[in-house]
């Protein structure tokens, strides 16, 4: 396969799904914290609160519109540019986004049109069922996109049917409730509140700042600093889940994500570090410390919940460490080879009629199976990813994580002790952190997307593998068109959003 084919592609696929991914998780905690604030209209009377809601349904209708655009492309990218993928593993892969069409997208589109245009046309009860679900619904969309995305992590439920050289579905619960599945749901949905939450005290500081509609900026800000504190806690809870997840499933992630190339017992967890490339990089991937603050012990602890655990680093995984019960990457890529002959034999027995042969080609591909994607790996060092990208999206996510609780923290402190009022120090951290809160949940992606490098699907399928037979110019052409589209689009949201706010609420303001 081209390099430059495979390149390109991944970096259509990448700039279509960071595109998307800035307008998807305002959608998902938007969507829950204007249900909050209609229940407590519905439960209260108080028609502020009916103004307040109104103001942020607006402003999640404009950025739900242009997130459905960037979502559809993405979709049909699976078939254009990874086709090799969609027919390896369509079967599994195509269940949970058939299942998001029909059920979570078909929700969302019935109620939004009564959670925008029934108002006074509806009861308040039924107009409240419809706000809520049409959150339930963006949620539940959110729910199979990851569950497939889970599987590519951890491919459950399913068996390789040699004769059509595709893997099918054996237990449709093993592949919704696999722990990667269910972790990687509640994280992601999580960090989707955290980032709208973020986002609803950014603008409410703003109003307070310039002095205007700050009933419905105080009120705003005591509904997201209670969920945003809520779910950044809970956010932590997940994460620490995800490493112990990684550390299991996907150890070398999980060492690149340290830049830990020694495995060791008692590992620290780098805090801080700055990383440089070793002299012999080119041979072993290896990355040096310039500089690290370590917290003693706490890695063997985050990955099995034991201080004094083996950690194994990347030497240990494509080196091997019979000690430790680990094969090098050499030998699975040995035994990839032998299962992707092996098929090629026995599908070269069955069009001959051999029956004897089909049967013995067929036993070393279940033998081997479970290396099969190691047999496209042109070289061991292939399976480590890239470590600087990784170590750094990861203390930039978790960095920021913690900084988003301080603010929620600090948002619901100054609004008890009403020191809301002249603060301007807090309202321009407020608003700075909404960019932040963008970053933060690009960063999370990054770690679980480039630090699974080079697999699309763990062990089974390589990058290289999965790329359709289509020309790099092509690639390159619509890489360029669809730069400049979500651009656009990217600009036109902004736009619209600042408009709208400097406009404020269409009922006029109250103080």
């Amino acid at each position: 396969m081209e390099e430059a084919l495979v390149n390109w592609s991944r970096a259509q696929f990448a700039l279509t799904a960071m595109y998307h991914w800035i307008f998807v998780p305002l959608t998902l905690g938007l969507s829950f914290i204007i249900a909050f604030m209609e229940t407590i209209y519905v439960r209260t009377g108080d028609a502020e609160w009916k103004r307040i809601t109104k103001f942020w349904m607006t402003l999640f209708g404009i950025n739900f519109a242009i997130g459905v655009a960037t979502g559809i492309i993405l979709e049909f990218e699976f078939g254009t540019n990874w086709s090799n993928y969609s027919w390896f593993v369509g079967d599994i892969f195509g269940a949970p986004l058939a299942i998001e069409g029909i059920l979570a997208f078909f929700m969302e589109s019935t109620f939004i049109a009564v959670m925008f245009f029934g108002w006074n046309k509806v009861s308040k009860k039924f107009h409240l069922l419809s706000t809520w679900l049409v959150a339930v619904g963006a949620n539940l969309s959110a729910l199979w996109i990851l569950v497939a995305n889970a599987w590519m992590q951890n491919p459950v439920g399913t068996r390789f049917n040699p004769d059509t050289a595709r893997n099918e579905m054996t237990n449709f619960w093993d592949v919704l409730f696999s722990p990667v599945a269910i972790n990687k749901f509640l994280h992601t949905v999580q960090s989707g509140f955290v980032l709208a939450s973020v986002f609803v005290i950014g603008i409410s500081a703003w109003y307070l700042m310039k002095k205007r509609e700050e009933r419905l900026a105080k009120r705003s800000m005591l509904v997201a600093g209670i969920f945003g504190l809520v779910m950044s806690v809970l956010l932590i809870v997940s994460g620490d889940m995800s490493a112990r997840l990684m550390a299991k499933y996907q150890p070398v992630k999980f060492a690149a994500m340290e830049n830990l190339y020694e495995g060791q017992t008692n590992a620290p967890l780098v805090a801080v570090g700055l990383l440089r490339s070793s002299p012999d990089q080119e041979e072993h991937k290896k990355e040096d410390f310039i500089l690290k603050i370590e917290i003693p012990n706490f890695l063997s602890y985050m990955a099995f919940l034991d201080a004094n655990a083996y950690v194994p680093g990347i030497k240990d995984l494509i080196h091997g460490n019979p000690e430790r019960g680990i094969i090098s990457t050499a030998e699975k890529i040995e035994k990839g080879k032998i299962a992707v002959a092996a098929l090629k034999s026995y599908k070269d027995a069955r069009k001959a009629g051999d029956t004897a042969a089909a049967d013995s080609s067929l036993a070393l591909v279940n033998a081997h199976y479970s290396y099969f994607g190691y047999g496209f790996l042109q070289d061991e060092h292939e399976a480590i990813p890239p470590i600087q990208l990784t170590f750094y999206s990861f203390r930039i996510m978790v960095g920021l994580g913690f900084l988003f609780v301080l603010l929620f923290a600090t948002t619901l402190y100054l609004l008890r002790k009403k020191k809301m009022h002249g603060q301007k120090w807090f309202g321009l951290t407020a608003i700075c952190m909404i960019p932040l809160a963008y970053l933060a949940t690009q960063m999370g992606w990054i770690v679980a997307e480039v630090g699974r490098q080079p697999w699309v699907i763990q062990d089974l399928m390589p990058t290289r593998a999965a790329v359709s037979q289509i020309n790099t110019s092509a690639v390159q052409l619509t890489f360029v068109l669809f730069a400049i589209t979500f651009t656009i689009l990217l600009i036109a949201e902004i736009r619209i959003m600042v408009k709208q706010i400097h406009k404020g609420p269409k009922e006029g303001g109250t103080k």
